[in-house]
């Protein structure tokens, strides 16, 4: 018998005249110690069909039809009261982003002891404590005393997303859902926390649900995938068969999606500091402490030295706390730098001391250097239409007024690949993938020479992935917009950037033409990079 058991499941938005259905004719079966991958574009349906196993749905969402079973009971017609019974302790979730999962206002430790108190009550409140030092070894987090009486925004990337893993697993669930656990992490901490994940799955024979929209992922992790476009399977098979032979186009499409990660840009001659239009020399940035003094401040960069020239990319690649978004917001001067000089080329060929300028004097400048954020729903105004939020520069450095500018806010919309229907929409109402257009539209609005992008296709699907790094390519061949592309994604580094530099613990270790770098590398910790990425993507 299956553990977990899914068929005829429809999911559907229930309006007053209408009903739009998000999930049609799903059914899946779910084993012990078995992997079952979830795959697809965001909007396909994945999220939703894993909430609605133990009835987490957002508001407005419900089940319409089908029957959800786990070892043999049917828990659809279970009232609230016996489905938390459920929850947690059979069925147990591990969510993408675990800042917003943790909550930030209680230490950790005391998080995953809720989870003990409210699935295994007959433990007392010393058994409960090191309970949880059991677990966070398990989790491999050394020093679980001492971590147990930290904050949420005292851990890394990877130490909060193993505090969600413990946490899962306090309550001795038999399934195990991750829901793209690993997307916003470093290639060395995506690694750890995969085979920390099978090992767990072959300890306890634990069946996992796994969503996600990396199909070299897949193929390495899970026995079996679903492939849905649209709320609906249409592929289901082997990881393998299916990356080998797709039979639906859409899976065709995901599949080239992952391959064209693969696929290195062709040689370019190296840049010259004397064409750049940017230069660093010395680039230091120093932390405060919670004393406010230099004593327990933190150095997250020292001694960068990097030149960017018009029209080329320059990759930053690194594991978290590496210093590359220090990096990137030193330069664009949203903190300040305790040593170095920034030299800037404006498009009239007039150098500029960068950093030695006052902020009343770089604030016209500004319209030089575009940003676009990892997260393109957060990073546009939740109260602005696309239009608005794209023309808001225009406005700001007076370039346009009135008319014009919905005006040239639809025409730089069309060079993002939007059109006129989407100018008037909410970022709520638009994909992430549409969002993040929007945010390159606004960042290029003012027609600058170099634009920084911090993880700026991490949090979208492959597919999504392939067509922003295609359009800010093209975007680059027709304004000779010059990149500094910061990610982990060594894939994306392959294939968009022209030469790369390696950070570790604050310092460029090594830098050169990406081809190069990335096929014979000579420092420790690039190979160490590389192997990762590969150990990642490797089949089974």
């Amino acid at each position: 018998m299956p553990l977990l058991e899914v068929e005829g499941l429809r999911l559907e938005v229930v309006g007053a005249d209408s009903k739009l259905p998000l999930v049609a004719d799903m059914h899946f079966q779910l084993h012990a110690g078995h992997t079952l991958a979830l795959v697809g574009e965001s909007g396909s349906g994945k999220s939703l069909t894993t909430l609605s196993l133990m009835e987490l749905l957002p508001h407005g969402v419900h089940r319409t039809a089908g029957s959800v079973r786990f070892e043999g009971a049917e828990l659809t017609k279970l009232k609230e009261s016996a489905l938390r019974k459920y929850r947690g302790a059979k069925v147990a979730y591990v969510f993408q982003d675990p800042s917003s999962a943790l909550n930030p206002v209680l230490r950790v430790g005391r998080q995953v002891e809720e989870v003990l108190q409210t699935h295994r009550s007959e433990l007392s409140k010393a058994e409960r404590k090191a309970r949880v030092l059991q677990l966070f070894e398990e989790v491999d987090l050394p020093d679980g005393a001492n971590l147990a009486r930290r904050y949420p925004h005292q851990l890394s990337g990877g130490q909060r997303q193993r505090v969600l893993i413990a946490a899962a697993l306090a309550g001795e669930p038999d399934v195990l859902i991750a829901d793209e656990p690993t997307t916003a992490l470093d290639v060395t901490v995506q690694e750890q926390i995969l085979g920390l994940l099978d090992r767990l799955r072959l300890q306890r024979g634990l069946a996992m649900l796994w969503i996600s929209h990396d199909l070299q992922l897949v193929r390495a992790f899970c026995q079996e995938a679903l492939v849905m476009q649209n709320g609906k399977v249409v592929e289901r098979g082997a990881p393998k068969e299916l990356f080998e032979n797709p039979q639906h186009a859409y899976t065709q499409e995901l599949v080239r999606a992952a391959l064209a990660g693969q696929e290195a840009k062709l040689d370019t001659d190296d840049a010259t500091p004397s064409a750049s239009v940017c230069q660093v020399k010395g680039m230091q940035v120093r932390y405060p402490g919670p004393s406010g003094g230099k004593k327990d401040s933190f150095v997250a960069v020292r001694g960068v030295d990097f030149h960017i020239q018009p029209g080329e990319t320059l990759a930053l690649v690194g594991e978290s706390g590496s210093g590359k978004t220090s990096v990137g917001r030193a330069l664009l001067r949203l903190i300040p730098m305790e040593q170095g000089k920034i030299q800037m080329t404006l498009p009239d060929g007039q150098c500029v001391d960068w950093s030695g300028l006052s902020q009343a004097k770089i604030r016209p400048l500004r319209r030089h250097i575009g940003m676009v954020f990892q997260d393109p729903v957060s990073a546009l105004d939740p109260r602005m239409r696309a239009w608005q939020s794209v023309s808001e520069p225009l406005a700001i450095h007076k370039v346009a007024k009135g008319s014009e500018l919905r005006k040239r806010a639809l025409a730089l919309l069309a060079d993002v690949g939007l059109g006129p229907d989407h100018a008037d929409a909410y970022p709520d109402q638009l994909s992430g993938g549409q969002c993040q257009r929007v945010a390159i539209a606004r960042a290029i609005a003012l027609q600058p020479s170099l634009v920084v992008c911090d993880e700026a296709i991490s949090a979208l699907d492959a597919n999504i992935q392939e067509q922003i790094l295609e359009l800010l390519a093209d975007l680059q061949a027709l304004r000779g917009i010059a990149y500094l592309f910061i990610t982990h994604d060594l894939d994306a580094v392959r294939r968009f950037s022209d030469r790369v530099a390696v950070m570790k613990d604050g310092e460029i270790v090594e830098q050169g033409r990406t081809a190069d770098v990335l096929k014979s590398p000579e420092h420790p910790y690039t190979r160490r990079l590389l192997d990762a990425a590969a150990a990642v993507h490797s089949s089974q």
